[in-house]
């Protein structure tokens, strides 16, 4: 069984694979700026350093969130803050349609966390581009998520899916599926569940989780 020492760890790891990619192209980009004299070149490394500034800082909100405390907010968080780091992942892959299906203006920190990490387990998927529509209500006291990618060839490793179902062996956490065991455990920490169908050309994860106490009615 992982401990709680190494799955923050394997978390961390996830977060520094995911950024070095974008702040390696900043510290490129700001050494081709100095030795650049040509006001045109010069004016491509700004907009190049503009691009990659804004990848990391939207990486970053991603995993404030779908990772972190998600500190500066209730016990509740709006879901346009979802919506807009979920959208900039989105923007980045160019040929992803996202659509949204949110029935209410804000959702417990735990489902937005499990909504957030489904989303991006799905978006990466789309490895040819096509359709991810993340959709959340709340109905008989329980928050329902569902993000399902479609597209013409999808790529969803299965030992994600069996991190997702709580069925993954000590060695299998690795920092690709540590996201998927942290929101397997943090949903059956409260008493929901996870689940998830995959073919050749469509991915469906989904949740149920229980409202928090207080919430229902």
């Amino acid at each position: 069984m992982t401990s709680q020492t190494d799955l923050a760890a394997l978390l961390c790891s996830r977060l520094c694979h995911d950024m070095l990619s974008p702040v390696g192209a900043l510290a490129n980009g700001l050494e081709l700026l100095a030795d650049e004299q040509d006001p045109e070149m010069r004016a491509r490394c700004v907009e190049l350093l503009e691009q990659s500034a804004k990848i990391s800082t939207d990486k970053l909100k991603f995993f404030r969130l779908a990772f972190g405390a998600a500190g500066g907010f209730g016990e509740n968080v709006p879901v346009e803050e979802a919506q807009d780091v979920v959208n900039a992942l989105a923007a980045d892959k160019k040929r992803v349609e996202l659509n949204w299906a949110l029935n209410d203006s804000s959702l417990p920190k735990p489902a937005v966390k499990v909504m957030l990490n489904l989303s991006q387990i799905a978006l990466e998927a789309l490895v040819r581009g096509g359709t991810l529509d993340i959709g959340a209500e709340k109905r008989d006291g329980n928050i329902e998520i569902v993000a399902r990618a479609t597209g013409p060839k999808i790529a969803f490793d299965e030992v994600i899916g069996k991190a997702l179902q709580g069925d993954v062996t000590a060695p299998e956490i690795t920092s690709r599926t540590a996201a998927a065991h942290m929101i397997a455990l943090l949903a059956e920490e409260i008493g929901g569940g996870l689940q998830y169908a995959v073919t050749d050309e469509a991915l469906v994860l989904g949740a149920v989780l229980p409202e928090p106490e207080g919430m229902i009615g």
